[in-house]
């Protein structure tokens, strides 16, 4: 087995990934003070499959020089994918932009981070086992999901059931590309995915809000932090940092994503939670580490 390298550089580029997602739900949040959900959605992923273009010629220049040309079969699967993933994405995208209309950007990103939690349990509708210790993943996210959203009079924000409904349809995303990913380059998928889903939020901003090149401009800071930042440079840190880097020990660093959008909501917008829903990000982070700790290995 190949062993994994120990520098600091991996976990630095990975700690960087998950303070500019992180980060990226406050511009969600400050954008909308100026443009409709689809319309930050179809900008700002038309921004990140531009920002990914560049990448994807130096690869084809320098990095995959020798390689030989990809065959019919495989860019047929690769547009495929791309067209798949774009689809999930423009659908978890815009409800959880649609949620953070009506929630704070801390809550928003603590129940975004419940994908980590549902991808195992949809897994088994793809006859994967989920281990014990996933399961109690599972019951703290709930604990946690009730003390974070549900208030006393038992019921639930709308911005954060819609931010939930995003939470499972980044689970589908995550499985869609769990999919196709093996099969082709994940650089170019990933810009295929931006631009399929910059194209169908370009539609439905077409008739459901006012698309307007003054507003757009309005917002042109956290727009370009969410596309340029978020999807382009957050991507491609990504897949730099996790190249010599074990799996599980990446994805507990990314996971601080849900903790680093809380401290930016507080530094930046001044949204504070209440001591109950701390509390109820405390169980949901546990849930999240634990849901991502590989299962123990059964003694022979």
């Amino acid at each position: 087995m190949k062993a994994h390298k120990t520098n600091l550089r991996s976990p630095f580029l990975l700690l960087l990934t998950a303070t500019i997602w992180g980060v990226a739900f406050v511009a969600q949040s400050v954008g909308m003070e100026h443009v409709g959900p689809f319309t930050f959605n179809f900008v700002r992923n038309l921004l990140g499959c531009l920002v990914l273009l560049p990448v994807i010629w130096f690869q084809e220049h320098f990095s995959n020089a020798s390689k030989p040309k990809a065959k019919a079969a495989s860019q047929r699967t690769l547009i495929i994918g791309g067209i798949c993933c774009g689809f999930f994405l423009f659908a978890a995208g815009n409800f959880q932009q649609f949620g953070i209309l009506y929630t704070s950007v801390g809550k928003a990103g603590f129940i975004t981070a419940c994908y980590i939690v549902i991808v195992p349990v949809l897994g088994l509708f793809f006859k994967k086992s989920c281990g014990p210790l996933t399961w109690v993943a599972v019951i703290l996210a709930l604990i946690g999901l009730y003390l974070l959203c549900i208030t006393e009079s038992f019921s639930i924000g709308r911005g954060d059931f819609l931010v939930m409904i995003c939470a499972v349809l980044f689970a589908l995303h995550i499985l869609v590309i769990d999919h196709f990913s093996p099969l082709v380059d994940g650089v170019k998928m990933s810009c295929i995915q931006f631009l399929v889903c910059s194209l169908l939020s370009g539609i439905c901003a077409l008739f459901t809000e006012t698309i307007s090149l003054t507003q757009i401009l309005s917002a042109w800071m956290p727009i370009l932090y969410a596309g340029v930042m978020s999807c382009g440079v957050g991507y491609t840190l990504q897949i730099v940092g996790q190249k010599d880097m074990n799996p599980t020990v990446a994805s507990l660093i990314l996971s601080l994503e849900s903790c680093i959008s809380v401290l930016a909501g507080w530094v930046i917008l001044g949204q504070r939670l209440s001591s109950r829903e701390i509390f109820g990000c405390i169980i949901m982070f546990a849930a999240i580490l634990l849901a991502q700790l590989p299962a123990p290995s059964p003694r022979t």
